[in-house]
């Protein structure tokens, strides 16, 4: 289980720097998928950045299975069972995509292992196994890859910070039945996922709204998503997916909301 208690985060200046994230406590259980949303310049990814170790709080603790992890460092983090999906990915010249992927496993891997954690992502395995993480993939590559490192680590707590940047709408589609294996077959583990995409967070267990640095609501989506809809906020859905599960998911949600 995964803790923020009274969490605040500001930054370093001459006028005492500005605060990014005010006063978070958040609770994350084990085994489920939390959606943080808001508006831009909320403080999500920062609050992403803390809980990943790349950044250290202000003030506040962050706790792992009851253990204080305020000032481990990210390395130590991804030991205890913390992953983490930047942003904008980083690229690791002279490193082959499938060493990237055993790196994160653990383990050696076999070809059919690696293949379905590129396939969870939209991108074709035989295409990719034997190339450099380097600059000859795009953004969008990089991305994918990064996401599927994640997979391939099936950490405790895994975190994706705006997983749907640089992929494609067909992708988009496979990486989010891959978020519903992975909550699925990860025995224990919880996902945190920072995005305004509905069709994400029409998948969640929990949404979290954090305003100014701030949580401004919180609770299961069927209590959150409805108010959401058609604010700023979310970021429609694609019409061609009225009708899939991904689509029925939000509905679903809303008539929750409804009749309870």
């Amino acid at each position: 289980m995964l803790e923020l208690q009274h969490v605040t985060f500001k930054t370093a200046g001459k006028d005492g720097g500005r605060e990014i994230v005010h006063d978070v406590s958040l609770t994350v259980p084990d085994g489920r998928l939390v959606v943080v949303t808001g508006p831009n310049g909320g403080g999500k990814s920062t609050l992403a950045r803390l809980v990943a170790g790349i950044e250290t709080p202000t003030s506040g603790r962050i706790l792992l299975d009851g253990e204080d992890i305020t000032n481990a460092s990210i390395t130590d983090r991804a030991r205890k069972g913390v992953g983490f999906a930047f942003q904008q990915p980083v690229r690791f010249k002279g490193l082959r995509v499938m060493d990237l992927l055993a790196i994160a496993s653990g383990r050696n891997l076999s070809t059919n292992e690696a293949c379905d954690h590129l396939a969870a992502v939209g991108l074709c395995a035989k295409d990719y196994l034997e190339r450099e993480v380097n600059a000859s993939l795009s953004g969008g590559e990089l991305k994918r890859i990064e996401i599927a490192t994640v997979f391939a680590k099936a950490s405790k707590v895994s975190i994706f910070d705006e997983p749907e940047a640089g992929i494609d709408l067909w992708s988009f589609q496979n990486l989010i039945e891959a978020f519903q294996t992975m909550r699925r077959t990860v025995k224990g583990g919880s996902i945190i996922i920072i995005s305004h995409q509905e069709r994400i967070l029409a998948i969640a267990d929990e949404i979290v709204v954090l305003k100014e640095g701030a949580i401004a609501r919180q609770g299961a989506k069927a209590d959150v998503l409805p108010s959401l809809m058609g604010t700023a906020i979310v970021a429609p859905g694609c019409p061609k997916f009225v009708g899939t599960a991904i689509g029925a998911a939000a509905s679903a949600a809303q008539k929750e909301a409804a009749h309870a």
